[in-house]
């Protein structure tokens, strides 16, 4: 048997449950969960806010654990390694987005945690291609939130870099400082970028938290930063940040929306977004991504700050996470 959070209905309280343990079909991995990240993404599952799930559905898609069983066909895994799971579970392969290198706007794709089960459980299983080789030496739960966070801060990362911010020295700001953010500012400071962290008014300790990371400003979201940026990327799901971050950038920048669902973006002059400013979003991530980022994350040094709860404490973890309450990222460890 093994034991899993389970979403019963959106805007309801997941619930602990013992089921049979899976077996895992063609192409498939059973994984024993050493922790499972809990990401803004799931909240927007739970709270109702993404359309469709899988009902009943193990949410999570930051898993860290080991394999415990390999489906028929599977290469290049063995019992006992240490591997990740991210957000993309399965996507089909030849629609005009796969065959294009743009698995991430697969037309039939599976989401790890929304449209199969996910690592809020003892026991998860994935689809094979898209399992990802962990190093042995690091902390799972400090792992975890690299399979999420850090992979959508890569890719928001790669879009923001145009022109002038693709270069050493250029200006970055961050709206949201959170578990992407926290990852992200790292691999960008040692790139030579100088990032400006924005977080929710008043919240002094996230802005020390970016400052001790390395951050060269750190303030309010309303605020303007000290100098021009080249880019921003906007974490927060907060459509009111697309005004401000267009404000606040330079001509020719780009202003990067790196989540799933944000609220509604008010009007705002054309004058924000002329001279050649460009507004964009990122939608899921690759392969290529994750391959690219796990390669570099090391390199960069990136530590992340975790808060661990046991797995029947999800409700806790979200509830924490919807109010602000967390520095860095919560995980679940079963």
């Amino acid at each position: 048997m093994m034991r899993a959070m389970m979403l019963d209905s959106p805007r309801s309280p997941l619930v602990l449950r013992e089921r049979p343990l899976p077996v895992p079909r063609a192409g498939e991995i059973l994984i024993a969960v050493a922790a499972c990240g809990v990401c803004r993404t799931d909240l927007h599952v739970v709270d109702g806010e993404l359309p469709d799930p899988k009902l009943p559905l193990v949410p999570g898609h930051e898993i860290v654990g080991r394999v415990a069983q390999i489906g028929e066909g599977v290469t290049g895994f063995a019992t006992g390694q240490r591997i990740g799971v991210p957000w993309l579970g399965h996507t089909c392969g030849v629609c005009p987005y796969c065959s294009t290198d743009r698995e991430n706007l697969c037309d039939t794709p599976l989401f790890t945690g929304y449209t199969r089960d996910g690592g809020y459980a003892s026991h998860a299983v994935a689809d094979a291609k898209f399992c990802f080789p962990l190093p042995e030496q690091a902390d799972d739960a400090e792992l975890a939130p690299l399979l999420c966070a850090g992979l959508i801060g890569w890719r928001s990362y790669r879009m923001a870099q145009g022109g002038r911010a693709g270069s050493e020295g250029s200006a970055l700001g961050l709206y949201g400082f959170g578990a992407a953010a926290h990852i992200l500012a790292q691999v960008a400071i040692w790139q030579g970028r100088r990032v400006h962290a924005f977080t929710r008014a008043g919240d002094t300790a996230a802005q020390a938290f970016a400052r001790s990371l390395g951050a060269v400003w750190a303030g309010d979201s309303q605020e303007l930063p000290p100098e021009p940026l080249d880019a921003a990327i906007i974490f927060a799901p907060v459509g009111a940040l697309v005004p401000l971050a267009l404000k606040a950038v330079r001509k020719g920048g780009r202003v990067v929306c790196g989540g799933i669902h944000m609220s509604d973006i008010p009007g705002f002059p054309y004058a924000l977004l002329w001279e050649e400013r460009q507004l964009l979003s990122v939608a899921n991530l690759t392969r290529a991504d994750a391959r690219e980022f796990l390669a570099i994350a090391p390199q960069a040094g990136v530590k992340t700050q975790v808060t661990r709860y046991p797995l029947a404490a999800a409700n806790t973890a979200l509830a924490d996470l919807r109010e602000g309450r967390l520095q860095g990222a919560a995980v679940l460890v079963p």
